[in-house]
């Protein structure tokens, strides 16, 4: 019986999932701050275009839910009801659709259907399991799983997987779950899931092995690499995305010769390149000064451009701007709106970013206007590369306009928005709206990860003004974010030496903190002891 004893779980990360039927490897892009749409558009396809006007199906009409708390399996039922067929396949398409775009909770949210009718909250593949006429693969229970672990977390994955009949633990649901454990950056877990796998004979294929250096690459355990791909070459043979992940970890070392050692062998092996490959080469010479092999490098890669490869024109728009060819970004940019009359938000925020770096401004700030005119999604982070360039110029008034003008469009400002007017109004020494801009910026996120820079610099600004009042503000908005600490209380205490005042009961505050005190601070309590207590102080016991 193939069982697993399972760890504690961690936070998630990046790059493969399985698909149902091939097993072959998808990257996903990063998750962006994208707010929700203001307005309803077309059902979008996966390429980010509208599908096409035209006669009534299952797949236009689920993929015009557009919102998440609409529910899926309502959709399919009345389909049903009406008289139409649901077919498996058709099913799978439409899950695979939803999960380009990210759409997990379509993907998985679904009301089953039995005797006594609907219930709600139930998923669409588990409603598929409940279906007589539909018969589900080890593919399908390996997309469950993996939406199961987009939606619900690792603990709920692992307990879909124990709870498989044997005859499911196959190639496919185990290779599902070392994705989910690659996702969250567990090793152990992994390592254990792979030796089962070696067991079971599942290893004959490159895939496992593409998600345990995708790991490695992600916890930056790049010693492990070479043993992996030893092993991959024992039992089968390494593919394109092996390559390209090799090829990554020469990349991070700076090591050229390397490289070209790897696409020599991939040539060898006469595994194609892709634009993954060269896109890593050209960044790696870019790094290295190595700008005629870049140049080279840059060629081969657009030749495998298509329309299909579409994250391939911004990858090679931000190369053309880190070799700073002006030429080559408008170039590039052209070909992209040609083929893609409608510009995806990624594609406006690398455009956009790519005029900035290269101080066509005027430009940057046109295509901005453009993306506000057609974009409806409200994305704060198109807005803030605009915002940034302004803040970093020391233009702090435009800066503030802009900020009104985002507001007014509609577009909800983020952590990085209030990042960003933070630092610029550091810089302006304006501690009201620093102190402002910095508590809305922990407060717009569930969990806040300290910036200790940003932090440090705070307390460096309070400190050289004196500032007690605000030195105490900010204690207070880390301690409502979770993240007070010996540091923090020694930077209030300098504040308080700064300002010629002592702090009242700051060691019995540690401690109802649960603060350990340190040399520094029974230094700094030492020396504010001699000087005039603070009626500030006393406002925030």
């Amino acid at each position: 019986m193939f069982r697993i004893r399972m760890h504690t779980a961690l936070a998630a990360v990046r790059h493969f999932s399985t698909e149902a039927a091939t097993m072959k490897l998808l990257a996903t892009m990063k998750s962006e701050e994208i707010a929700k749409p203001k307005t309803i558009v077309k059902p979008k396809t996966s390429d980010g275009n509208s599908t096409p006007s035209g006669r009534d199906t299952l797949g236009r009409r689920l993929l015009s839910l557009i919102y998440a708390k609409r529910s899926a399996v309502i959709t399919i039922q009345k389909w049903r009801d009406e008289g139409h067929t649901v077919r498996k396949y058709e099913l799978n398409r439409i899950v695979r659709e939803l999960r380009k775009l990210k759409r997990y909770k379509h993907a998985l949210e679904i009301e089953r259907l039995n005797q006594s009718g609907l219930t709600e909250k139930d998923k669409i593949c588990e409603w598929m399991t409940k279906q007589h006429d539909i018969k589900l693969l080890e593919g399908d229970y390996a997309v469950h799983l993996d939406l199961i672990a987009k939606i619900r977390g690792l603990a709920s994955a692992e307990k879909f997987f124990e709870d498989l009949p044997d005859r499911i633990k196959g190639r496919p649901t185990c290779t599902a779950l070392l994705h989910t454990y690659v996702q969250n950056k567990e090793s152990e877990k992994a390592e254990a899931l792979m030796e089962k796998m070696a067991e079971c004979g599942f290893l004959k294929h490159a895939l496992p092995y593409n998600h345990m250096l995708s790991l490695y690459i992600s916890n930056e355990q790049l010693e492990k690499v070479p043993g992996i791909i030893q092993e991959l070459k024992k039992n089968t043979s390494p593919d394109v995305v092996t390559y390209n992940l090799w090829l990554n970890v020469c990349a991070s070392q700076n090591d050229v010769e390397a490289a070209e050692k790897v696409l020599l062998e991939m040539k060898k092996a006469k595994i194609d390149p892709d634009w993954v490959t060269y896109s890593s080469l050209t960044n790696l010479y870019i790094k290295k000064g190595l700008l005629d092999k870049a140049a080279t490098t840059l060629k081969e890669m657009e030749k495998k451009t298509s329309r299909k490869a579409r994250a391939a024109y911004s990858s090679l728009i931000s190369l053309h701007t880190n070799m700073r060819d002006k030429d080559g970004v408008h170039r590039v940019g052209k070909k992209l709106k040609s083929i893609f009359p409608k510009m995806n938000d990624a594609e406006y925020t690398c455009m956009i970013s790519s005029l900035v770096k290269l101080g066509e401004f005027e430009e940057a700030e046109n295509l901005y206007s453009e993306w506000t005119s057609v974009s409806p999604t409200g994305n704060s982070r198109v807005s803030n590369i605009l915002l940034s360039a302004y803040i970093n110029k020391s233009e702090m008034e435009m800066a503030e306009k802009f900020y009104n003008q985002m507001v007014e469009r509609g577009i909800t400002p983020s952590y990085t928005t209030w990042e960003l007017l933070t630092w610029g109004y550091l810089k302006q020494k304006q501690t009201e709206k620093v102190l402002d801009s910095f508590e809305k910026a922990v407060g717009s996120v569930k969990k806040w990860n300290p910036d200790e820079k940003l932090v440090r610099e705070v307390y460096k600004n309070l400190e050289e003004q004196g500032n007690i009042e605000g030195a105490e503000k900010v204690l207070v908005i880390l301690q409502k974010a979770g993240h007070v600490s010996t540091e923090m209380y020694n930077r209030l205490l300098r504040v308080y030496a700064k300002a010629g005042k002592m702090p009242l009961i700051v060691a019995e505050r540690m401690k109802k903190d649960k603060v350990e005190l340190d040399e520094e601070t029974h230094r700094l309590i030492q020396e504010t002891s001699k000087m005039c207590v603070s009626e500030v102080s006393s406002k925030f016991l």
